[in-house]
């Protein structure tokens, strides 16, 4: 099986390549740029070298969130379009189990993060158990001080994984003292190859019917829900 991996939904750009259980190659940036320019280039050029057709593909993979909104809406876009044209199957992986992926030696939870804004992070926690990595508490958007508290009753090691937890561990070295762990640079960046692992392992969705998991509404549809509700008040 051949299956290309997609994640655009961070700062993070990853494409990988992975034919019956083996990865053939990995485009992995992090430099900030814009994915929308950057990410079929990259597909393109990462199938030319490994000298496979997109007729050759069986699978893709995508990240569906959370994260940018813009980001998160680029990939998706892309994995459903080719999913279409192709004909194949698509798969959704959460941006923060395939983060969460990085911690497969840790004993302990792994909480992956990304930055959300006035004291805020999206995140989730995660387990490895005989292998596989399991779902332990969903995915969510919550005050970095709540998850920590949060955190702190299951009075357990957490390894903290993700390039914006430098933001934000002050706040959990403070309320878990020695239960606090962090990811090395080295594992701080989600690997596209871990998605498509990841991605093999679920069920497909329909693909007209397949969208992101942004957990919280981009700023402008939360703008006009709420001046949708100021009109009815005024209205009725």
């Amino acid at each position: 099986m051949k299956v290309l991996a997609i994640d655009t939904s961070n700062a993070v750009m990853g494409i990988a390549l992975v034919d019956n259980g083996s990865v053939k190659g990995e485009v992995i940036t992090n430099i900030k740029k814009d994915h929308s320019t950057r990410a079929m280039p990259a597909i393109q050029a990462l199938m030319a070298d490994c000298r496979v057709a997109p007729n050759d593909l069986n699978l893709i993979v995508v990240a569906k969130g959370p994260g940018s909104y813009t980001g998160v809406r680029i990939g998706v876009t892309i994995a459903k379009t080719l999913a279409w044209t192709l004909n194949i199957p698509i798969v959704g992986v959460s941006s923060l189990e395939v983060l969460a992926a990085n911690g497969r030696y840790f004993r302990g939870l792994l909480s992956p993060l990304f930055d959300a804004r006035r004291g805020q992070i999206y995140t989730g926690l995660y387990r490895y158990h005989k292998g596989q990595l399991e779902c332990v508490a969903s995915d969510r958007l919550v005050l970095a001080s709540e998850w920590a508290q949060y955190v702190r009753e299951m009075q357990e090691p957490v390894l903290f994984l993700g390039e914006d937890l430098r933001l934000h561990e002050a706040v959990f070295t403070e309320a878990l003292q020695a239960f606090a762990h962090f990811s090395p640079a080295s594992l701080q960046l989600p690997r596209p190859s871990e998605l498509a692992f990841l991605g093999m392992q679920k069920k497909p969705e329909a693909v007209h019917s397949f969208v992101p998991n942004y957990i919280r509404l981009a700023e402008a549809e939360a703008k006009w829900l709420e001046t949708q509700k100021e009109q009815n008040r005024y209205e009725n």
